[in-house]
C-alpha cells in the first residue's frame, strides 16, 4: 500500500496501476468529451437558421473533421480503455495487467497526439496563426484531404501516436485476459465484458496498421510527391477509400463491442436473472467482429463499384444484422419475468437497447443499395451513425460509469440526480438526431454550413436538442464529482444482485486487490463461491 501515498506527480505521471491508469483515461476521456462536444456546438449553432451566421465554411468544415476525430479517438476509445482497465483485472482476479510499464506509456501518449492534432486548430482561433485545423472531413478523403497547409502533417502524426497507444493498450489486454485469470476461471467462464474487450483487442491490433499506411500514403502523397491517390500522377482516389474504410468498418465495431459487454454486465443486475445465452453472446460478439473485415466498402456503393460487388457488400453487410439481433434478443429475453428495478445505470443500459436499435435499424436502410443512393452524404447517415455512436456507444459508457463509480470511489452516487440526468439526455438526443431522419430523406447534405429554407424547421429543433443534450451532460460531471467527495457509503456489492469477482473486493476498491489469486470454486461466476 505504501506506494499509493506517494506524492501526487509520482502517483499520476508514474503510475503503473491498473486503476489509475484507468482513472486517467477515464478522466481524460471525458475533458475530450466536451472538447468535441463544443465543437458540435459551433455546428448545430450554425446550423439553428439558413444563411451563414457565424463562422466561415472553412472553419466550419474545420469544425466538423475536428468533432469526430475528437470523439473517436479522444472520447469513446479512451473511455472504453479506461473501463477496461479498471475492471478487466478486478473481473478475472488478476492483481494488475500484465504490462503495467507499457500500460502507463500508452495512457500519456494520448495526450500529446491530441495536442498535435488540435495544435493548428487553437493557433488560428486564439492568435490567427497558420490556416487552421484540417478540414477534409474525418474519413480524410484526398483530394480535399490534401488542400490544407500543415495540419494534414499534424493530423497524420497525430493519428499514428493513437494508434500506437490503441495497439500497446490491445496488446496488453490480450495478455492479460490470456495468462492472469484466476485459478478455476475457464475462458467460456469469464465475464461477458472481458469477453468482448479480447475480441475488440484483436479488431484494433489488426486495423489500426492498415489506417497508419493509408495515412502515411496521403503524407508522401502531399509532401514528397508521390501520388498513389492522385490520378493525374497514375494514383486512385477511390484506393483510399477501399483502404479507409477496411480500417473504418471495424473501427465501427471497435467502439461498439464493449458496449455491448457492459450492458450485458447491468441488464442481468438489475433484472435479477443470470444473463440469458451467454455462449450465444460470446459467439454472436465473434462472429460481429469477423463479418465487420468483409463488408467495408459498404460506405462506397456510390463509387461506381461493379453490380456483382454492391450485391456482395449489401448482402454481407445485412448478415451482421444476425448476431446483432441475437444479442438484442438475449437482452430483452433476459428482462423478460425479471424482477427488474430502475437504477440509473439499467436506464441508461435499457435507453441503449432501445435507441442502439434504431440505429441499427437505420443501418440496414443503408445496407440496401439503391435506397443508400438516396441516403448516401445526407442527414439520414449523420442521424444513423450517431443513434450508433451516442444513444449506443456513449450510452453504454454512461451506464458503465454509474454501474462501477460506487466501486471506484466508495461512496453512492445521488440516484435522483443521475435519473435526471438519464431523463434529459434522452429526450434532448432524441430532438437532436432524430429530425435530422427526416432531413436526410427529404435531401439536405451533411457537411454544408447553409441550407435550404425549408428544411429550417428540423435544425432548429435539432440544435436545440444539441445544446440540451450538451448542458445534461454538467450534471453528469456533477454528479460525479459529488461521489469522488463523498456521501453515502458503498458497501463492497454495492447492487446487491450483482455477481463477479468484482463485487467480491471492498469499495472502493484498494490500490492492490488479489495480490493472492482468488480461486472459483465452482467455475460459475454467476452464482460461484468466490474464495480469497
Amino acid at each position: 500500500m505504501a506506494d499509493h501515498k506517494q506524492g501526487f506527480i509520482e502517483r499520476w505521471l508514474y503510475s503503473t496501476n491498473h486503476k489509475d491508469i484507468g482513472t486517467l483515461y477515464l478522466v481524460f476521456a471525458l475533458v475530450m468529451f466536451f472538447i468535441g462536444g463544443a465543437m458540435a456546438m459551433v455546428i448545430r449553432a450554425e446550423l439553428f437558421q439558413p444563411g451563414l451566421q457565424l463562422v466561415s465554411p472553412e472553419f466550419f468544415n474545420q469544425m466538423t473533421t475536428t468533432h469526430a476525430l475528437v470523439m473517436i479517438f479522444g472520447a469513446v476509445m479512451p473511455a472504453f480503455v479506461g473501463l477496461a482497465n479498471w475492471m478487466i483485472p478486478l473481473m478475472i482476479g488478476a492483481p494488475d495487467m500484465a504490462l503495467p510499464r507499457m500500460n502507463n506509456w500508452s495512457f500519456w501518449i494520448m495526450p500529446f497526439a491530441f495536442t498535435l492534432l488540435l495544435m493548428p486548430l487553437m493557433l488560428q482561433v486564439l492568435f490567427g496563426i497558420g490556416s487552421g485545423g484540417p478540414a477534409g472531413g474525418w474519413t480524410l478523403y484526398p483530394p480535399l484531404s490534401l488542400q490544407g497547409g500543415t495540419s494534414t502533417a499534424f493530423t497524420i502524426f497525430a493519428i499514428h501516436l493513437m494508434g500506437v497507444s490503441s495497439i500497446m493498450g490491445a496488446i496488453n489486454i490480450i495478455a492479460t485476459v490470456l495468462n492472469m485469470r484466476a485459478p478455476g476461471m475457464d475462458l467460456l467462464k469469464m465475464p461477458i465484458f472481458v469477453w468482448t474487450w479480447l475480441i475488440t483487442a484483436f479488431l484494433l491490433i489488426a486495423v489500426m496498421p492498415v489506417l497508419a499506411g493509408a495515412v502515411t500514403m496521403l503524407l508522401t502523397d502531399k509532401f514528397f510527391g508521390t501520388s498513389f491517390f492522385d490520378a493525374a500522377g497514375g494514383g486512385d482516389p477511390v484506393m483510399f477509400q477501399h483502404i479507409f474504410w477496411f480500417f473504418g468498418h471495424p473501427e465501427v465495431y471497435i467502439m461498439i463491442l464493449p458496449a455491448f459487454g457492459i450492458v450485458s454486465e447491468i441488464i442481468p443486475t438489475f433484472a435479477r436473472k443470470p444473463l440469458f445465452g451467454y455462449q450465444a453472446m460470446v459467439y454472436a460478439t465473434a462472429s460481429i467482429a469477423f463479418l465487420s473485415f468483409i463488408v467495408w466498402a459498404h460506405h462506397m456503393f456510390t463509387v461506381g463499384m461493379p453490380l456483382g460487388a454492391e450485391l456482395y457488400f449489401m448482402y454481407a453487410t445485412m448478415l451482421i444484422a444476425i448476431p446483432t439481433g441475437v444479442k438484442v434478443f438475449n437482452w430483452v429475453t433476459t428482462l423478460w419475468r425479471g424482477s427488474i428495478s430502475f437504477e440509473t445505470p439499467m436506464l441508461f443500459a435499457l435507453g441503449f437497447v432501445v435507441m442502439f436499435t434504431i440505429g441499427g435499424f437505420s443501418g440496414l436502410m443503408l445496407a440496401i443499395v439503391p435506397a443508400d443512393f438516396q441516403y448516401h452524404d445526407t442527414y439520414f447517415v449523420v442521424a444513423h451513425f450517431h443513434y450508433v455512436l451516442v444513444t449506443g456507444a456513449i450510452f453504454a459508457i454512461m451506464a458503465g460509469a454509474y454501474y462501477w463509480l460506487p466501486k471506484w470511489t466508495g461512496y453512492m452516487y445521488n440516484e435522483t440526480l443521475g435519473k435526471w440526468h438519464f431523463w434529459l439526455s434522452t429526450i434532448f438526443v432524441n430532438l437532436l438526431f432524430f429530425p435530422q431522419h427526416f432531413l436526410g430523406l427529404a435531401g439536405m447534405q451533411r457537411r454544408v454550413p447553409d441550407y435550404n429554407p425549408a428544411f429550417a424547421d428540423f435544425n432548429m429543433w435539432s440544435s436545440i436538442g444539441g445544446f440540451g443534450f450538451g448542458l445534461a451532460q454538467l450534471l453528469f460531471v456533477y454528479i460525479v464529482w459529488s461521489s469522488v467527495r463523498g456521501g453515502v457509503k458503498a458497501e463492497a456489492r454495492a447492487w446487491p444482485s450483482a455477481r463477479g469477482l468484482e463485487w467480491t473486493v471492498p469499495s472502493p476498491a484498494p490500490h492492490h486487490t488479489f495480490e493472492k489469486p482468488p480461486v472459483i470454486k465452482d467455475g460459475d461466476l454467476a452464482h460461484g463461491d468466490v474464495s480469497h
